[in-house]
């Protein structure tokens, strides 16, 4: 999907999680909240100026949490840091890292974002199916990426942690308010797995250095002095970017 048609999908992203979020059994005494949007008895048609609007308006405070939320973004961003702690750089900056991020998750997410342009959106925009139909498909779209990717047991959690505890024949039938924060968990768990295994061989390169450095004496020379010169060349010589880029879109395809 082209980035130039990427906000109005977001605005159906926000229209679609929203309610979810209101509408859940997950504390006690919460309200109930349902959206609707009609054009005459029992009609469906395309939004008027004002609500575009409020969507609009929406969606710039909203996305980038939805993004975070229901992507692969948290995953690709862990990995990134965990990769420049492990070189000991301030660069690439920040604003770098994150627009890495950002394009990477695009990459990935994008048969399940033209998954919900193609059964949810397009029909919507050309009248076919009413708004709520809409939303129950791209929700159901974006609940099957999550879900592959999200541990039973941090499903199990949440729905023990509702009041009163959730019961479901399949993870499909759970609400997005148990599905999203337990996804987020498990990309949590699995960032930090994969950061892990990038920081050991450079761990292991600032050990060898400082104990290369204590046996010459030379213990006034900070070791990091000497070990980001070859962390950097030996991360060069084996096309590191390459690499971890490789591994972290490889783990969304598994």
């Amino acid at each position: 999907m082209h980035l130039r048609k990427f906000l109005p999908f977001l605005a159906f992203l926000t229209l679609m999680v929203l309610p979810q979020f209101a509408a859940a059994d997950v504390l006690p005494a919460n309200p109930q909240v349902q959206i609707s949007i009609q054009n005459g008895p029992g009609g469906n048609a395309n939004l008027s100026v004002n609500l575009q609007l409020l969507i609009l308006f929406t969606v710039l405070s909203v996305a980038p949490s939805l993004l975070i939320m229901m992507t692969s973004f948290v995953r690709v961003v862990i990995v990134l840091s965990f990769l420049r702690s492990g070189l000991s750089l301030q660069q690439p900056s920040n604003q770098i890292v994150l627009s890495l991020a950002l394009f990477i998750t695009f990459f990935i997410m994008a048969p399940t974002f033209n998954n919900v342009k193609k059964d949810a959106l397009d029909p919507m925009q050309a009248g076919t199916i009413t708004t709520q139909v809409a939303l129950d498909r791209g929700l159901d779209d974006m609940k099957g990426f999550m879900l592959k990717y999200t541990r039973q047991k941090d499903l199990a959690l949440f729905m023990s942690m509702c009041n009163p505890p959730v019961q479901a024949n399949s993870a499909k039938d759970l609400s997005a308010a148990i599905v999203i924060p337990a996804y987020m968990l498990s990309e949590l768990k699995t960032g930090f797995q994969m950061g892990m295994f990038i920081l050991l061989p450079f761990l292991v390169i600032d050990m060898v250095v400082a104990s290369i450095l204590m046996s010459m004496g030379m213990m006034m020379l900070p070791p990091p002095i000497v070990s980001l010169p070859l962390k950097v060349m030996v991360f060069v010589l084996v096309d590191g970017w390459t690499l971890v880029v490789h591994s972290i879109v490889q783990s969304f395809q598994v």
